[in-house]
């Protein structure tokens, strides 16, 4: 049996997050209901014109229309070097199933999504661990980067918006960082799934895959694109690499369910609005917030510069998960503990919400920590 370490966050998430009443550790940007999403798209009808589509497989990669779509989300990416996934968690094991073998060396940011550091030590890989700080503003350091790789370095793992801090890569960074692995000839794999979401749309960095021939990007409909309960994603590289991914990906997926693929289709043609849509909520949930902690005492933060989701730093003398347990039980009020990503000094908090939802998840927190000062 292949030992593989529980997945902690995912675990949390699993076990409470349908059973409270105010879930602020929801990473993606207010969800559409199709609905919704057919009237914003202006093609209320639509569910009736593929009435008549026949619920056979789909196109195996993912239809034209999708990958053409996603293509042009990038600088010089062809269609063909794309393929669509179940989500960028799919994505993510695929580039580590045909890419990592046992004895290789990964280099992964940690804290991240477990994922990116645990399935490659499942299958044999040496983790490193290139370990971001607050004090660093949870950034990668490159000096120490050049120390972890070695001559064994199959691949560099990044996180561009970072999960959980919501920190952002620089152009400079990014360049240096694949200067680093080019050395030792090694893939660099970027998990872009918060791609798309910046606070200062002058914050916004291009993609591995755009700066770098040996760069692997995956990218997701569930963040910045507001459909996650569609379940798909996709992953980009050069055209060799891609076949290898194609090649496993028999194993595990064939196609992507039709009725999904063609809502992602009309996503990605009405992509700007959407994400204009998205990048407005967040902007003024993170104003809401950072006013709130800025008043908080027993709270701070490294804002974040992306994505939407924040990592606070809590001043209290106990765990984040005797807290976040606690919140549960006593305001019925959900985050993630920073446990779940090796700080059990912070809390993951979401705020892609609506606004209601997190002034009253904030209220209850307040009241929370008010009884423990």
């Amino acid at each position: 049996m292949v030992k593989v370490d529980e997945f902690l966050v995912e675990r949390w998430m699993n076990e409470y997050e349908h059973d409270v009443e105010i879930n602020m550790a929801e990473t993606c940007v207010k969800p559409f209901t199709l609905r919704e999403f057919l009237e914003f798209t202006g093609r209320p009808g639509y569910i009736e014109e593929i009435m008549d589509r026949r619920l056979t497989y789909g196109w195996i990669e993912g239809s034209p229309e999708l990958r053409e779509g996603i293509a042009g989300l990038y600088r010089d990416v062809d269609p063909g070097d794309v393929l669509v996934t179940g989500g960028a968690i799919e994505a993510n094991f695929n580039s580590f199933y045909s890419l990592v073998e046992p004895g290789d060396t990964v280099v992964s940011v940690y804290p991240t999504y477990q994922q990116l550091y645990s399935v490659p030590k499942s299958f044999g890989a040496k983790v490193k661990q290139l370990r971001l700080l607050p004090e660093n503003r949870w950034l990668p350091d490159v000096e120490e980067l050049k120390t972890l790789v070695d001559r064994d370095t199959k691949m560099i793992v990044i996180n561009i918006p970072h999960n959980p801090s919501g920190s952002l890569i620089d152009v400079p960074t990014l360049k240096a960082i694949c200067e680093v692995a080019e050395d030792v000839g090694a893939y660099v794999h970027s998990d872009e799934a918060y791609r798309g979401l910046y606070l200062d749309p002058a914050d916004r960095v291009p993609s591995v895959v755009d700066v770098y021939e040996k760069g692997v990007a995956t990218g997701s409909f569930s963040k910045p694109i507001s459909l996650t309960g569609l379940r798909l994603g996709w992953i980009i590289a050069d055209h060799e690499t891609v076949h290898h991914f194609k090649l496993r990906r028999d194993y595990t997926t064939i196609s992507k369910g039709m009725i999904d693929d063609a809502l992602g289709a009309l996503a990605i043609q009405n992509i700007d609005r959407i994400l204009e849509r998205n990048n407005r909520i967040i902007k003024a949930n993170h104003r809401l917030l950072d006013d709130w902690i800025n008043g908080e005492p027993l709270i701070d933060w490294v804002p974040p510069r992306a994505g939407s989701v924040g990592f606070m730093r809590h001043h209290l003398d106990a765990t984040a998960r005797d807290i976040c347990s606690e919140l549960i039980e006593e305001k019925s009020t959900f985050m993630v503990p920073g446990d779940c990503f090796g700080f059990s000094d912070h809390i993951r908090i979401g705020y892609g919400n609506d606004a209601e939802v997190l002034r009253e998840g904030l209220d209850r927190f307040k009241s929370y920590l008010d009884g423990r000062r």
